[in-house]
């Protein structure tokens, strides 16, 4: 890879945005990466935003992304991915969870999905959070899923091996799960 590529990932606190943020980091580094990355956390804890961003290529200089340079934005909550708009490219594609944080309320998924899909970026809206929480009755793990299917559909430059040798980094407790969900998006 001879370009830098620029991810963005956010949610909102209790999500699994710094654990994808590991998982991506480590994955790059098994790939010889040099990989940046920088935590923005808000009010993390209380259901409010975090946003993070990775960067990895040859040589990285800065973990941070200039307004309108991101390749992928991975959101996991569907306001925040509305949120994200303003930073995008035209080359920017978005990655969302079909979400809404009970701290937002669901009448306003079908406005902020309605207003997501207007945009002129290549968009994929997943139910990745149905889908863990009726597969494993977890859906935690919806971030390891969607990584998944970002590899799985060339969304990142990211090998499937590298993704499963950075799950097994994960506390024993939790690789198979999330090996689980990560393969279910294949």
């Amino acid at each position: 890879m001879d370009k830098t590529f620029n991810l963005i990932i956010n949610g909102v606190g209790g999500q699994g945005v710094i654990t994808l943020l590991t998982l991506i980091d480590e994955s790059a580094l098994i790939e010889s990466f040099d990989v940046k990355s920088s935590e923005l956390h808000g009010l993390s804890q209380r259901g409010g935003s975090v946003e993070t961003h990775v960067r990895f290529g040859k040589k990285v200089y800065s973990p941070l992304i200039s307004n309108g340079k991101a390749d992928l934005i991975i959101s996991l909550e569907m306001l925040e991915g509305l949120r994200e708009t303003a930073k995008a490219g035209k080359q920017t594609t978005f990655l969302i969870n079909d979400f809404v944080s009970p701290f937002q309320g669901s009448l306003l998924k079908e406005e902020i999905k309605k207003q997501l899909l207007e945009l002129k970026n290549k968009m994929h809206i997943v139910a990745a959070s149905d889908i863990c929480k009726e597969k494993f009755q977890n859906e935690v793990v919806s971030s390891t899923y969607l990584f998944g299917y970002a590899i799985a559909h060339n969304l990142i430059p990211i090998k499937k091996e590298s993704a499963l040798k950075a799950i097994e980094k994960f506390p024993q407790k939790y690789i198979e799960l999330n090996k689980n969900a990560f393969n279910l998006a294949f």
